[in-house]
């Protein structure tokens, strides 16, 4: 596999994980503006993370770590994949089928583990509502999840990146039709307008949540028969010894998953006792995942099954030199975004989600939130780079152990914080900790000989990227506080923040340009191969 070829999946991920992550803007701003930070806007989001954390649990926080190295394995020596893969599709959907149904039963319980700050006031009975509608996604997602670790470790990464757009469609579709149905029965209902619209918006979009996890089960499992890898319930489960293996694989990742989930949490526990932060810390989280779905998780999908043949292969040389260039791009395009992320928080705050019923109270902490996470989002970026050298080696322990000292670490700050700076805790202990845990997955991958280190390229150009950066932070803050006026404007800030995202581009990839922080020929050269 040349070089170029790793730079194309990332490049065919990113792309479809921009268009995700713009339209799931859109979904929030639209939620944002129905709901606000009120009750149904909380107890929604609550709901929707269960379903969304025990997925990273079962599927891209454990199995699919396992998974994925293995089944790219027997695809290059060809003993069985197929049969593999049928096995672990039918053994997940079993074992997913039950959880799902102790969850519904067991909501109540969940809700107060993930939010006991709700306990006696609606938003409870509202998040045991939508929890219950929303729990079965774990089920179906869990198994796109897998699907789509087959289609990525046969380099074909279209159609499991495209997966989430799905998703994000439906969503919007269900906003549209919560808002129409709360309009026109506001007065049935005997409440007001903007009342009605809440609890519509809230309802269709918790019933519509199961339904996008069919959708998106459904479109990479035709994307999968059409690469010949047809899975379905033709036989019952079983526990081979590939299973067995997998499962003592992925027991620690599925541990380090769990830890992982603890630090969410403990955040959402904290939040939850602050009126209206579960929403501001949600609609914050969205805004710096976009540049970390488009980049970390593009390049971690498509690193680990690349890496995983290349051991196979004994090729150490092609993993130093993929592992140096996955740094170099993500970088590239991380630290620019983090650098806008902490210089014009409350532009971006306020233009993308100040509307309806979110005020610009709200659009300040959302702001206050998002410069914090910026802190931290070059730390989760090269996590995501530094993992797969331990997973393509099914070395799942030292991840999960650097886990629970990351763990440790956000949870004494997001306690101990609160009393002094209140509900901004959670987003401070979630970067210090992003930034700990980065720290320990470099320190142990010292051992691993070359394929750990980065080239002499990248430590050449790296430091050329924090100047462009550097240049571009300072070109995006003059030209915010010249364009005020125009950002004070509601039919004009919108523009205004285009226009500032525009010149922010300019001046990072001109003056990157001109002092060799890359090349842009470089960039086109793999947007043509994606």
């Amino acid at each position: 596999m040349k070089p170029i070829r790793l730079m194309s999946g990332f490049f065919t991920v990113g792309i479809w994980t921009l268009l995700s992550r713009v339209l799931g803007f859109l979904r929030d701003v639209m939620v944002a503006g129905y709901l606000g930070s009120g009750p149904a806007a909380e107890a929604f989001l609550v709901a929707f993370s269960l379903p969304n954390m025990f997925r990273r649990f079962f599927a891209e926080g454990a199995f699919n770590m396992a998974f994925v190295p293995m089944f790219s394995k027997k695809l290059e020596s060809g003993d069985g994949p197929e049969e593999f893969a049928q096995d672990a599709f039918v053994g997940m959907a079993f074992i997913l089928t039950l959880f799902t149904i102790i969850g519904i039963i067991a909501m109540p319980g969940l809700v107060l583990l993930m939010a006991s700050g709700f306990a006696g006031d609606e938003r409870f009975d509202l998040a045991v509502e939508y929890g219950r509608l929303a729990f079965p996604y774990i089920l179906f997602i869990s198994l796109a999840a897998l699907v789509s670790g087959v289609l990525n470790a046969t380099g074909r990464f279209m159609a499991a990146a495209a997966a989430p757009v799905v998703l994000n469609i439906v969503f919007i579709a269900a906003v549209l039709i919560g808002a129409a149905l709360g309009r026109d029965g506001s007065e049935a209902l005997g409440l007001g307008i903007d009342r009605a619209l809440g609890l519509r918006v809230g309802d269709t979009l918790a019933m519509s949540v199961p339904v996008a996890g069919i959708a998106q089960l459904a479109l990479v499992w035709w994307a999968a028969k059409r690469a010949g890898f047809s899975l379905g319930f033709s036989r019952r489960p079983r526990m081979t010894p590939e299973l067995k293996r997998l499962a003592i694989i992925a027991a620690p990742a599925a541990l380090a998953g769990g830890v992982m989930q603890v630090n969410l949490l403990v955040g959402r526990q904290v939040a939850s006792f602050y009126e209206g932060a579960v929403a501001w810390l949600s609609y914050a989280d969205r805004l710096y995942q976009l540049p970390l779905g488009v980049v970390g998780i593009a390049i971690g999908v498509v690193l680990l099954p690349d890496l995983s043949r290349r051991l196979k292969a004994g090729d150490e040389q092609g993993s130093h030199t993929q592992i140096s260039r996955a740094a170099e791009v993500s970088l590239a395009l991380t630290i620019p975004s983090a650098v806008a992320l902490m210089v014009i928080p409350f532009t971006l705050a306020s233009v993308l989600f100040q509307r309806g019923a979110t005020s610009v109270d709200d659009a300040a902490a959302i702001a206050i939130a998002v410069a914090i996470y910026g802190l931290g989002l070059p730390a989760f970026v090269l996590q995501k780079i530094l993992q797969p050298l331990y997973y393509a080696r099914e070395d799942t322990k030292r991840p999960f152990y650097f886990a629970v000292c990351a763990m440790v670490v956000n949870v004494v700050l997001a306690v101990g914080l609160s009393p002094v700076v209140g509900w901004i805790a959670p987003a401070i202990a979630t970067t210090l900790a992003g930034w700990a845990m980065f720290g320990l997955l470099a320190f142990g991958a010292r051992g691993f000989g070359l394929a750990a280190k980065f080239d002499a390229r990248f430590h050449t150009r790296i430091w050329r990227i924090l100047a462009a950066s550097a240049i571009m932070g300072v070109t995006l803050w003059i030209s915010n506080l010249l364009m005020q006026p125009l950002l004070g404007q509601p039919w004009w800030r919108g523009m205004a923040l285009l226009a500032l995202l525009v010149i922010a581009a300019i001046s990072y990839f001109g003056s990157g340009h001109l002092i060799g922080a890359f090349k842009l020929g470089e960039f086109k050269r793999s947007l043509k191969r994606s």
